[in-house]
């Protein structure tokens, strides 16, 4: 797959209808999407956030656990070091609060988007929030800690309520001085 091509092909702005499509297996590809949220193609960073756009949107994981960049023709398995999208900012929308993915996604943090805490690469467990397409999210360094700013602490956990569900931040370390 030319990466060019399939920028041609979509509206970089537009969520295709991956769940429709079933094409065959075509390979790996050398796509690589780093633990720090960089995407890396044949050894070189993409640059361009518009194609990092696109890409996102043609991104899927399978029941395999596995990875793929999905077109109504092929599907190409790549590599993600941890979680492939990226939450960068939030909106409050009253009392709850809506999430926005570097890719532009909007996402509220409700009972379908719930964060949750999930290993990251080095074994700490970390706040993720489904997108779409079996695909997560991390946060954000900054925003992480505006929210630890605003969180409340409840069975242990420190968090917030958005959409009427309660929100996992991080665990309270019992043993902390």
């Amino acid at each position: 797959m030319k990466l060019d091509t399939l920028f041609q092909q979509f509206d970089p702005r537009s969520i295709p209808p991956l769940a429709q499509w079933d094409p065959p297996f075509c390979g790996d590809m050398d796509l690589i999407i780093s633990a720090n949220g960089e995407w890396i193609h044949e050894g070189s960073p993409i640059r361009r956030s518009a194609l990092v756009g696109l890409l996102s949107r043609v991104l899927r994981r399978e029941a395999d656990g596995d990875y793929y960049l999905v077109t109504p023709v092929e599907k190409l398995r790549i590599v993600v070091e941890d979680l492939p999208l990226l939450i960068i900012d939030a909106d409050r929308a009253g009392a709850d609060w809506v999430a926005v993915t570097a890719g532009g996604d909007r996402v509220p943090l409700d009972a379908t988007h719930r964060l949750t805490l999930v290993s990251g690469p080095g074994g700490d467990l970390l706040p993720a929030l489904p997108v779409r397409h079996g695909l997560l999210a991390r946060l954000h360094r900054n925003l992480y800690y505006r929210w630890v700013e605003l969180s409340v602490q409840r069975d242990g956990e420190m968090g917030l309520w958005s959409g009427g569900v309660w929100h996992a931040l991080g665990r309270i370390d019992d043993e902390a001085p």
